[in-house]
């Protein structure tokens, strides 16, 4: 391995680590943000908790998440905060294809695909069949 190759991999993996920090980090603060507006409202739990509750994930949309974060609407903050966390580690994924391409692993790459499949199947494909 050249001195380029391991300083590209180098980078690669501070890329992939600092990735999933700000990931976790700003998912938490999306979080604790949601709570503490809902603690400050002092409403919002029958909206959680009702039979009607928009929590379903096979039918939010990412817009209806996003407007409410401008009116502070806890909910949305709570659910972004979700998102950014699930999406952390298929990030993770999606980088490690891209590292594994670069150093030309047909194999990884291929594996790595599929679990990235995987993921991305469990996330948006089982909740609409489970649904049904």
């Amino acid at each position: 391995m050249s001195e380029a190759e391991a300083k590209a991999e180098l980078d690669m993996d501070y890329l992939i680590g600092m990735a999933l920090r700000y990931g976790v980090i700003l998912s938490v603060a999306l979080l604790i943000i949601g709570i503490a507006l809902l603690a400050r409202d002092g409403a919002g739990a029958g909206e959680v908790l009702g039979a009607g509750s928009p929590l379903n994930t096979s039918v939010i949309q990412v817009p209806a998440i996003l407007s409410g974060i401008p009116s502070l609407n806890p909910l949305s903050f709570i659910v972004l905060g979700l998102v950014v966390l699930i999406a952390t580690p298929v990030l993770r994924v999606v980088l490690g294809i891209i590292s594994f391409a670069r150093e030309r692993d047909r194999l990884y790459v291929f594996i790595t695909s599929i679990v990235l499949m995987n993921l991305l199947l469990a996330i948006f494909l089982i909740p609409m069949i489970v649904h049904l």
